[in-house]
């Protein structure tokens, strides 16, 4: 049976320590409460978050899980979810894990990353006689060191990948990793030629296209996002472009049409953790994407899917079904 929605790459352990604040260098700051480990990284993320939109939705994920106890916790956490199949989840070596430090007081979040086993994931570690989808959403770029590997045709491993995939009569998504330095043009550039939906944030998306978005101090220059979103059109992506950041949700759909969303005005207290926002935001687009559904409400449902995310620490805890994350939009509206 044809699956809606494959997600490949990145699959991680989060260690989230929630500290006091973030301390300058030599200094030393507390840590104020519990230790949470959760499933983490691109593929974990974001199909837990469509498993959680629509329980009947079948789904395939593809990546690594190490021989090790973290392995085990990502399976275990992942086989909740009847409707996502894990036969292309492979096990070598160690799990990725990420050390999430979560600032109490500004609620950002900084992240010490080791690939483990994920460093290797590419194109021989698909299963392609199974990859049987309407569309293969992978991720992080920048963050699969084998598939950031150059490629003399195509530029990168990566955009390889894409374009067997989309040979296939597969629709195509990618997904950024965040990072200081000038590896984006590079890297993502020539990735996004066999891209149909690109979800990325601001900052990626003005390292990738130039555009500036967002200045040192934090201003958000949402004059610019048409600008940045039809550079990436220009770049490639073929269907939908879109970027996504705590004030507002952007997106280009396949007909030209630029429409925007803001955030959902959130009560104080309502915000638990960040992590995993951006990957639930994510999931709505793609969710919509498979449904068919018009840019306007993709941009909805995305932007309510990571709103119900920041309810709780973990990235996906605090997903519902389609209709109880959509009743946040009617309880809190916009900002």
């Amino acid at each position: 049976m044809k699956k809606a929605i494959c997600c490949a790459g990145n699959m991680i352990v989060d260690i989230t320590y929630p500290i006091e604040t973030w301390p300058h260098q030599n200094e030393l700051t507390h840590i104020v409460g519990d230790i949470v480990r959760t499933s983490g990284g691109s593929v974990c993320n974001t199909i837990s978050d469509l498993a959680r939109l629509d329980p009947t939705l079948p789904l395939a994920a593809s990546g690594f899980a190490g021989h090790d106890a973290e392995g085990d916790f990502l399976l275990k956490e992942m086989k909740q979810y009847p409707n996502i199949d894990m036969r292309m989840v492979r096990r070598d070596g160690q799990t990725s894990f990420t050390a999430v430090m979560s600032n109490n007081q500004t609620k950002e979040r900084t992240f010490f990353q080791y690939a483990g086993s994920n460093a290797g994931y590419g194109e021989a570690h698909i299963n392609w006689d199974d990859l049987d989808v309407d569309i293969f959403h992978i991720g992080y770029i920048l963050l699969l060191p084998a598939l950031d590997e150059a490629d003399d045709e195509y530029g990168t491993k990566m955009a390889r990948l894409l374009h067997r995939v989309q040979k296939m009569g597969i629709r195509t998504s990618i997904d950024v990793v965040s990072e200081n330095g000038d590896r984006f043009a590079r890297l993502v550039t020539p990735a996004l030629k066999y891209t149909d939906f690109c979800v990325i944030n601001e900052l990626e998306a003005q390292q990738t296209t130039g555009v500036q978005l967002r200045d040192e101090d934090g201003t958000l220059h949402r004059e610019n996002m048409e600008a940045a979103l039809r550079r990436l059109k220009e770049l490639g992506v073929s269907t939908w472009a879109v970027i996504h950041c705590p004030e507002i949700g952007c997106g280009i759909d396949e007909k030209g049409n630029y429409y925007e969303l803001p955030s959902l005005k959130l009560p104080k207290g309502f915000i638990k953790g960040t992590v995993g926002a951006g990957d639930a935001f994510c999931a709505g687009i793609l969710y919509a994407a498979h449904k068919k559904l018009p840019m306007p409400q993709a941009l909805k449902i995305a932007a309510c899917t990571a709103a119900a995310s920041l309810s709780q620490p973990g990235a996906s805890e605090g997903v519902g079904t389609i209709d109880e994350v959509l009743a946040l939009y009617e309880q809190f509206g916009t900002r």
